[in-house]
């Protein structure tokens, strides 16, 4: 086994606590690495790529396009009214990216959590995030968080794992990519 120098694993250990700065560039707003790895942890463990980044056909199937990770809905990716489905056990229709998906609350389309500053989370705090998991509302104050988003069962994360996947998604590199807005059964398009 090769010795490793007592200097380059304390440089190593040193920048693995080092503080990093948010990309918002907020102020006063830090965040460890380890605190931020926990967070890539749970955003990995949790479903949120199965939704957040679409998926594209690949050799054994679909598969998630990693080149889009966690940039929501496709903004180029029009989609058509669904289509109506007969009475009986099924509900929701999702669409082949797996980043629409259409039920009795009308259409959704999965959210951009980058920190891209026009299309994704860039604009949001800390506590904005926390708060759109406590109160089922966009940032907390807008509008509703609607299926199949799982509010009820990520409310459940404490407000350390919270803040930890929020440190997560602010290292990831900014992806512009407007997503378009919930529409309820009638087709009108909801408000932020």
């Amino acid at each position: 086994m090769k010795h490793t120098p007592p200097l380059v694993l304390c440089a190593l250990m040193t920048l693995s606590c080092a503080p990093l700065a948010h990309a918002s560039g907020s102020a006063g707003e830090t965040t460890s690495v380890a605190q931020a790895a926990r967070g890539k942890y749970l955003v990995d463990t949790a479903g949120c790529i199965d939704c957040h980044t679409p998926m594209k056909m690949g050799p054994k199937g679909p598969e998630p396009d990693m080149s889009r990770h966690l940039s929501g809905h496709p903004e180029s990716l029009k989609m058509p009214p669904p289509p109506a489905l007969p009475e009986g056990p099924w509900l929701v229709i999702s669409s082949a990216t797996n980043t629409a998906f259409a039920g009795p609350w009308g259409v959704t389309y999965t959210a951009n959590l980058t920190p891209d500053p026009q299309t994704g989370l860039g604009e949001w705090t800390e506590r904005d995030f926390i708060q759109t998991f406590r109160t089922g509302r966009r940032m907390g104050r807008g509008r509703e968080i609607l299926p199949p988003m799982p509010i009820p069962v990520y409310n459940n994360f404490s407000d350390d794992d919270l803040k930890a996947i929020f440190a997560h998604l602010k290292t990831l590199p900014p992806t512009s990519n407007r997503v378009p807005e919930p529409q309820p059964p009638n087709g009108s398009a909801q408000k932020k």
